[in-house]
């Protein structure tokens, strides 16, 4: 074999197919746990909010539990675990309609849930209290209030920690390569077995996880700055 040589990856098509179908799934990952993660994190933060001890204290458990249990382990026990606990009909259809990046979505949307909720929670804390009397001085009542002064504000507040968990739920993606989930790590991975080119596919697989880290980054920079109206005035 020669040496460094990216275009005996580059130029075949099969490693070149591997790649997109790779990139294209962990985007499906990627955006199908983000939305569950969102969901749970809303759904979490509304039960907090609503002054129901137990449920306050439920709320805690869960984000305990998934903020101290390595993501690893969580998705090894969804995958490992409760899918082989689960009835032979369901598990028939859920191997049949690809049970990896489907338990890998389960598995990263559940944990990362509790980092948005808290998050979330975070931003809307750190809303001053006299907005609320405010609002309701200008005749909102608590729902009006909540949805067109202290939510636009607390979410604007927590634009930056979600900004950075979601580029974090992105490269978390590529732990689903522990249940065979057909996600970059694992295209670039089966890339290396088969032509034995190790520098050159993790290399491109580097680059390519930098790339999309960044495109996140700058994406939720510029959503960040459109929601800020004074940096806005600023720029």
């Amino acid at each position: 074999m020669s040496g460094f040589d990216l275009s005996a990856i580059l130029k075949d098509p099969a490693s070149v197919a591997m790649l997109l179908h790779g990139i294209e799934m962990t985007f499906v990952i990627f955006a199908g746990s983000w939305l569950l993660a969102m969901t749970l994190a809303i759904t979490l933060l509304s039960i907090r909010f609503s002054q129901f001890r137990l449920g306050e204290y439920s709320v805690a458990a869960y984000v305990s539990y998934h903020r101290n249990v390595p993501t690893l382990v969580q998705l090894m026990l969804w995958y490992f675990g409760i899918f082989t606990l689960m009835p032979n009909g369901l598990t028939s259809w859920l191997s049949a309609h690809n049970a990896e990046t489907i338990f890998a979505i389960i598995g990263l949307g559940l944990c990362q849930a509790a980092y948005f909720s808290e998050d979330l929670r975070s931003g809307l804390r750190s809303v001053s209290p006299g907005q609320m009397e405010a609002a309701k001085a200008l005749g909102h009542g608590y729902l009006s209030a909540m949805r067109f002064v202290i939510l636009p504000q607390g979410v604007r507040n927590a634009l930056p920690p979600l900004i950075n968990h979601s580029v974090s739920l992105f490269k978390n993606s590529s732990l689903a390569i522990i249940i065979g989930a057909p996600e970059l790590t694992h295209a670039v991975k089966e890339i290396e077995n088969l032509s034995f080119r190790t520098f050159e596919i993790y290399l491109i697989g580097t680059v390519l996880y930098l790339f999309f880290s960044l495109l996140i980054m700058g994406a939720g920079a510029y959503l960040s700055l459109r929601a800020d109206p004074v940096r806005r005035a600023r720029a």
